[in-house]
């Protein structure tokens, strides 16, 4: 009886020490502020993947431990040679608010997290060793100063560029794809190896990486700021207001973008009023199109979800029909539907990845 006390005992103490506002309902949750949700990344699995990643940092002899701060979305500053986490990875009641509106928890999962991690630390380390500053860090990636695109047209053929993250991040930008490459680098070198064997561009910059992070060794930082930006702990933001702006910003807004294309890939001519619709068409094959490109996009089925309903929508409105042989309208399609996804996730922000 004494036992099974204490046991009861420990387990009211347990979730006694859950805060209040994971009790509160959605609507009660939304009208509180950042501020106000004392988070904290203790005891996070966040913590616990960092704790791997630096493990595998300190195995290769790299003396860095970058610190982290829990913010709006997952970011690295320039010059701070830290990580902002994303204000829902710190409790799983924020996370199931995050998917209820964002259809997604991006770093939701083991796997995705860890990506997340590895790209991240690699900004961190260029801030900390001002990596972007060496003549050889350029020519092997470009020069950091370039602008990011509001747009970019990735070339899912090209063999230059590291697959990591997904959506063929490292295209975008000199940042990004030193960021992606470190990302596969600090994987065991036999993998990167055989994965890259065949894309002499993508595995030099890998060689590069290999030889660059040898010159870190037992070097300590050369910045050290503990900087942080945009804590929650400060934002007097309510929920409410964040997912509202968050909604509104990331919604594609394509009044027509693709009509020129839908009307390529399938007919509008009377000859072929008999065939059937597209938007039944593409509405029958929804889940095999969306296996077909899924793992090309990171994990971002939100705005994949919302693209494919606004190009059903248009194939539609404008009365299209199936003229092809039913493979490859679905492949083609499939092709034209990641790009267009590929335009949304980066026309309508940078992602601070």
């Amino acid at each position: 009886m004494a036992v099974r006390a204490r046991r009861k005992g420990t387990q009211q103490r347990k979730r006694t020490r859950e805060p209040a506002w994971t009790r509160l309902s959605d609507a009660e949750l939304l009208r509180t502020r950042f501020c106000d949700l004392r988070l904290t990344l203790r005891n996070s699995e966040v913590e616990r993947h960092m704790r791997e990643i630096r493990r595998s940092l300190q195995s290769r002899g790299i003396k860095f431990r970058p610190h982290m701060w829990l913010s709006e979305e997952w970011f690295s500053p320039d010059g701070v040679p830290g990580i902002a986490v994303p204000f829902y990875m710190a409790h799983p009641r924020l996370q199931r608010l995050e998917r209820r509106f964002m259809g997604e928890v991006e770093g939701g999962n083991a796997n995705w997290l860890t990506r997340i991690l590895r790209h991240e630390i690699a900004h961190a380390l260029d801030n900390a060793y001002r990596l972007r500053r060496r003549k050889s860090w350029r020519r092997t990636f470009g020069r950091a100063s370039r602008p990011y695109p509001d747009i970019y047209s990735p070339r899912p053929a090209s063999r230059a560029f590291v697959l990591h993250l997904g959506h063929w991040y490292a295209q975008s930008h000199p940042t990004e794809d030193f960021a992606e490459t470190f990302a596969v680098w600090l994987q065991p070198r036999a993998r990167w190896r055989r994965r890259y064997k065949g894309w002499p561009a993508a595995l030099a910059k890998l060689e590069y990486v290999d030889r660059l992070m040898a010159t870190l060794e037992a070097r300590p930082p050369a910045v050290r700021s503990r900087r942080v930006v945009e804590p929650v702990g400060q934002l007097t933001t309510t929920l409410q207001d964040h997912y509202g702006a968050m909604r509104a910003h990331y919604a594609p807004r394509f009044p027509r973008a693709y009509d020129h294309e839908l009307r390529q890939l399938f007919s509008d001519d009377p000859r072929h009023a008999r065939r059937e619709l597209a938007a039944s068409f593409l509405r029958r094959h929804r889940a095999r199109i969306k296996s077909m490109i899924a793992r090309w996009l990171g994990g971002h089925e939100f705005t994949l979800e919302l693209v494919l309903d606004d190009m059903i929508g248009r194939c539609r409105e404008l009365k299209l029909r199936v003229a092809g042989p039913e493979s490859k309208q679905l492949s083609d399609f499939a092709v034209l539907l990641t790009a267009k996804t590929v335009h949304v996730l980066h026309g309508r922000r940078w992602i601070a990845l």
